[in-house]
């Protein structure tokens, strides 16, 4: 089972810079074959069916934890693209095409659909698939799979990195790249210990250090590419079997830590009325919140 908080994992700078084809860039990072809901999506069936979890314990566990912050990571990107989004049009009346703009963005769903917001979508529009799930039922297979995953994942983050210099895009992706650096790493670890090969002498994929991104290179220095969450009180606590030593490219010692990390607030998004979002008029806000009163028994 999942526990949730309302929280998100890092605080995203709140900037009035709206970039819309930015924004359609990220969906690359949510919903592309690379991207957080692919990642999360394998790992989550793959924690379903994995055989013999009780023999194969570290594993399972390792699948199980970078499950859960996975869902972190679909949450967080989804916020970046909201950031991206917000201030690309302003309240007018209908006559004076308050949307117009919105024909000339590279990808005008999310106005259309979305009411410029996150969708399970790529850059180029196309929805979210489950035929980018791989789960082969053998262990070395998919570990094999989950590092190239994690690979190709990096290499979409970086190119975005490079697309967008909006803040709260570059402050997502930088620290995901760490993150994703730490999947990257745990799943070559485990991969050494399934078969013996030295898979951690083959990163970084691309050749390029996390600290060529400035937005990176802040939590590389604060060991937060050193560091694995149980996401669990009590759970998971076998990971310790793998994700040990030191790290492949700086040798910093490794650690895992039980429960999850520091989160911070979700931002308020606010009404968009020309997208009739959330479609709640002052008078009827007083409504709700007179009814609100009344079922509740409070009085004034």
């Amino acid at each position: 089972m999942f526990k949730r908080m309302d929280e998100i994992l890092i605080e995203i700078p709140d900037v009035e810079k709206p970039d819309p084809n930015g924004a359609a860039a990220i969906q690359e990072l949510l919903g592309g074959k690379f991207g957080e809901m692919s990642t999360l999506n394998n790992y989550l069936y793959q924690s379903f069916n994995f055989r013999s979890k009780e023999k194969l314990k570290p594993f399972y566990d390792l699948v199980m934890s970078i499950t859960a912050e996975e869902l972190g990571h679909v949450e967080l990107v989804s916020h970046a693209i909201n950031k991206c989004l917000r201030g690309s049009t302003h309240y007018k009346e209908p006559e004076a095409a308050p949307l117009g703009a919105a024909k000339d963005n590279r990808l005008s769903y999310h106005f259309l659909a979305g009411a410029q917001g996150a969708m399970p979508f790529d850059s180029m529009g196309n929805p979210w698939t489950g035929a980018h799930v791989f789960n082969s039922g053998n262990l070395v297979e998919d570990l094999l799979h989950n590092f190239f995953l994690e690979c190709g994942a990096r290499t979409h983050k970086m190119k975005v990195y490079e697309m967008t210099d909006h803040p709260a895009a570059r402050a997502v992706v930088g620290y995901l790249l760490v993150r994703g650096g730490v999947h990257v790493v745990a799943y070559a670890k485990a991969l050494e210990i399934a078969t013996g090969v030295n898979v951690t002498k083959l990163v970084p994929i691309p050749s390029l250090s996390n600290k060529a991104f400035n937005e990176a290179r802040k939590y590389e220095e604060k060991g937060v590419h050193t560091k694995l969450y149980t996401y669990s009180d009590s759970d998971f606590t076998s990971i310790d079997q793998i994700w040990k030593g030191t790290h492949p490219e700086d040798d910093l010692p490794l650690e895992v830590i039980q429960g999850v990390p520091q989160g911070y607030p979700i931002p308020e998004a606010p009404a968009v009325e020309e997208e009739f979002a959330p479609g709640i008029s002052a008078e009827e806000f007083k409504a709700i919140a007179e009814r609100l009163k009344q079922a509740g028994n409070i009085r004034e």
